[in-house]
């Protein structure tokens, strides 16, 4: 490959990168502005003269959310303490289930794996009634232990496929010989298995959190007054109307909500392709 072919694949590189990227560029210069030099300035692109972090303090703690004004704080953490019991769950039950199905097969085994995959494609929308009947038997109605449960049983499809695909690809010799050793189910798993898991664990676990972060339906649907997600918050704070539309704190707001995916990304964003290539979607 020539210069001038290297040349113009960075080039075309980069403009898809910059175009990608610009909703991003524009939300964050926005929110750094106050709302006289938003209506003064000739465009969106343009830099903010002064920035501040006006518009965040305000989304944070004081922008109404409907007849609330405490900001998106309490729903942050509501988010906070669903996401990471459901995470961990899901991913755990996940690596447990990818185990039994790729190395402890049994009569009807492809029978269950095909009937969990399907559970990864299904609509969502499908198990919004019968999913809230056994909330209610349950008494989790309206809590943020509820909306981890449903987190836990939707996303476990998700993970064991992922984790019988990548145990899939493990030596079964690994498993004969330490069954011949006297080695048991869970010391095999514990001690062999999951210390070989870190690839596929780091997918997972970036999956599960982006995925459960940034969800909106059931959030929206079962949680109560004090158990709303961030997403619900988010929303709520768009749609409250008042005197003047402050885009600044709305800004603010959206990337408050995007930023512990973004976060994510960045620090673990080179551990997730590793993972992929690894062998975390081979079939």
């Amino acid at each position: 490959m020539n210069n001038y072919h290297r040349l113009a694949i960075w080039t075309l590189l980069l403009l898809f990168a910059a175009f990608f990227l610009l909703p991003l560029y524009v939300m964050l210069v926005t929110s750094l502005k106050d709302m006289s030099e938003i209506r003064s300035t000739g465009g969106l692109l343009a830099l903010p003269e002064k920035p501040n972090f006006g518009a965040w303090e305000k989304a944070w703690s004081a922008a109404c959310t409907g007849t609330d004004c405490g900001g998106l704080q309490p729903f942050f953490w509501n988010s906070m303490k669903m996401v990471l019991p459901a995470v961990a769950v899901s991913t755990a039950l996940g690596a447990i289930n990818g185990y039994i199905l790729s190395k402890w097969r049994f009569r009807g085994s492809e029978t269950m794996f095909a009937l969990i995959l399907f559970g990864a494609f299904m609509p969502l929308q499908v198990v919004l009634l019968p999913m809230s009947q056994v909330l209610g038997w349950l008494g989790m109605s309206d809590s943020i232990w509820g909306l981890v449960l449903v987190h836990v049983l939707v996303g476990m499809a998700t993970t064991t496929l992922f984790f019988r695909n990548y145990y899939v690809g493990l030596p079964d010799e690994l498993i004969k010989a330490a069954l011949l050793d006297g080695a048991g189910f869970w010391r095999i798993f514990w001690r062999i298995v999951l210390p070989l898991s870190a690839p596929i664990v780091v997918v997972t676990l970036i999956w599960q959190f982006t995925a459960i972060w940034n969800d909106f339906l059931f959030g929206v649907v079962f949680s109560g007054a004090d158990a709303k997600p961030i997403t619900v918050g988010l929303n709520n704070l768009a749609n409250t109307s008042s005197a003047v539309k402050e885009y600044n704190v709305d800004m603010a707001a959206a990337m408050i909500a995007a930023l512990p995916t973004l976060v994510v990304y960045l620090v673990a964003g080179k551990y997730f392709v590793r993972g992929l290539t690894a062998g975390a979607v081979k079939g």
